[in-house]
């Protein structure tokens, strides 16, 4: 069963660019080590310092092997230690999903 970890951060709403490049560098450090990768948002239009995060796997074992590898990547042990130079994370909360078939996307209907 793919499970999805779903990332919430609290951003530092005048550090906005900072994370736009923390989530870009993520972009090929996550695939690298076995992570899919669903995307990074970031705040568009009502809050202005709630980000997120959507990575996907197979398992939670397979997750687990992901993080051993994630930790031992020099690109993303350097990513890690630009967040908290910059500080640009104020916090972090993970949770891990699956979704209900029948609802994953679901693309909108054609209206005449």
């Amino acid at each position: 069963m793919k499970i999805t970890c779903f990332i919430q951060y609290r951003i530092d709403p005048f550090k906005s660019e900072q994370f736009a490049l923390y989530a870009d560098n993520w972009g090929s450090i996550i695939p690298a080590c076995g992570g899919e990768l669903v995307g990074y948002f970031l705040p568009h239009e009502g809050s202005n310092n709630t980000a997120f995060g959507l990575i996907s796997f197979n398992s939670l074992a397979d997750y687990e092997q992901y993080r051993t590898r994630l930790k031992q990547d020099p690109a993303g042990q350097a990513n890690f230690a630009f967040a908290q130079r910059e500080k640009f994370i104020l916090e972090e909360k993970r949770s891990f999903l699956t979704v209900v078939p029948k609802t994953y996307q679901k693309a909108a209907q054609e209206l005449l």
